[in-house]
């Protein structure tokens, strides 16, 4: 998300000690679907610890805090939606006993007026790009809700292209006044002017959910730093960085998802577990990418704890797999999986139809941390990836486990 809430505009990242590359960032994140809800206890945000070695709880940091923030916001837009629906439900179904009109045919009359024209070919053009960048996803939305599918894609589409102006063909021409430039449109589309037929779709989906546009103002907030900022000294900074990228997609998408009628997890819970995958596949991407980042000049990994296993950037750029490495890479694989099972546990607190492409896409991608692990903690030279054999074999898994909600 871009800009924090006037009350929280000083939570920015702090300045790099290190000098930003001269090179045009390659975007880490890849759009992954999308977050779980997990039962907390308190109000703490979902976020395993930043050291390892430390269990007793702490209070939050400055990011945390940051972003706790918008969690609040967003979990209070959810619940003020579920009440008013409520309540126009009730109205709606003292109107239809009045009137004696069959609930199929309003329902069949309202998808054929979405359906039809330049929205729903928007739609249908929103889902074509999910199905050809997120198969296995895009087989997922097939089980939702014709409104829950097209929205999900139309919110899909948008982040993808966010993430395209800084790490698509024309990067090396984004600069921080166009990313300005984005931002305003994206005002403006949440106020019923859309600029294109993309645009149009997510207009039409933001009516209809209780999104809010901040995680959307973030995540571009993420792009304006690739642009600038190549180091993190802390995991901290590193945090606010997948929270801005990664997390922000859950928090655009719960409300779209849905939460089960009888789950019993706080709606603040449900987006404390989508920080989590949200911030576990966007470690996933960095510990994957270590080698390929390098080559561009940048290292996402903290700089301190770098430090702390006795290496140093010089080592980054080397390439070498040492003892050292070895037992620096274990230590963040740990921390990644941490967040992965943070959010697992809330898998059940989905919307039953949203959770097999939630959990079918969580297990694929923490899988690419084996992958590391198989490769000997080689990230420098070797691309830790997913078999398709191995996807096969996960895709009805996931799904036998969704459809007992544990």
């Amino acid at each position: 998300m871009a800009v924090w809430a006037a009350h929280h505009a000083s939570c920015r990242p702090h300045q790099p000690s290190s000098s930003s590359s001269s090179q045009r960032p390659r975007r880490v994140a890849r759009l992954l679907p999308l977050p779980l809800p997990t039962r907390r206890g308190g109000a703490s945000l979902a976020r395993p610890r930043a050291s390892l070695a430390a269990a007793a709880p702490v209070a939050r940091t400055a990011s945390e805090e940051a972003v706790y923030e918008v969690v609040l916001r967003q979990a209070a837009l959810v619940e003020g939606a579920v009440a008013s629906k409520g309540a126009a439900a009730a109205a709606g179904r003292r109107r239809r006993r009045q009137q004696q009109r069959p609930r199929w045919a309003e329902e069949k009359e309202d998808e054929g007026l979405r359906g039809w024209g330049l929205l729903g070919d928007a739609y249908d053009r929103c889902g074509e790009v999910c199905a050809e960048y997120a198969k296995t996803f895009y087989l997922g939305t097939q089980l939702m809700t014709p409104e829950r599918r097209k929205a999900v894609w139309a919110i899909y589409v948008w982040c993808r292209r966010t993430d395209e102006l800084v790490d698509g063909p024309n990067a090396s021409y984004i600069t921080p006044t166009a990313l300005d430039r984005w931002e305003k449109r994206l005002e403006d589309l949440f106020e019923g002017r859309p600029y294109d037929m993309y645009d149009a779709a997510l207009a039409d989906t933001v009516p209809k959910f209780p999104v809010d546009i901040q995680p959307f103002k973030d995540m571009i907030e993420g792009m304006r730093l690739d642009l600038w900022k190549s180091r993190y000294r802390t995991f901290d900074e590193l945090y606010l960085y997948c929270y801005y990228v990664a997390g922000t997609v859950g928090l655009m998408t719960v409300p779209v998802m849905g939460i089960a009628p009888d789950s019993k997890a706080s709606t603040e819970s449900v987006y404390n577990a989508a920080l989590a995958l949200g911030i576990a596949n966007q470690l996933t991407n960095i510990l994957r990418d270590v080698g390929e980042d390098a080559r561009r000049g940048r290292i996402y990994l903290p700089l301190d704890e770098l430090a702390q296993a006795g290496l140093n950037e010089d080592d980054i750029f080397r390439g070498k797999v040492t003892d050292k490495w070895r037992r620096f890479m274990k230590g963040q694989i740990q921390r990644a999986r941490l967040f992965f099972d943070e959010a697992e546990k809330g898998v059940a607190h989905l919307d039953s139809a949203s959770r097999w492409p939630v959990l079918a896409s969580l297990w694929l991608y923490r899988q690419i941390l084996d992958a590391i692990e198989a490769n000997d903690y080689n990230n420098f030279t070797k691309r830790a990836y997913v078999g398709k054999a191995k996807k096969l074999l996960s895709l009805p898994a996931a799904y036998a486990r969704a459809a007992v909600g544990s």
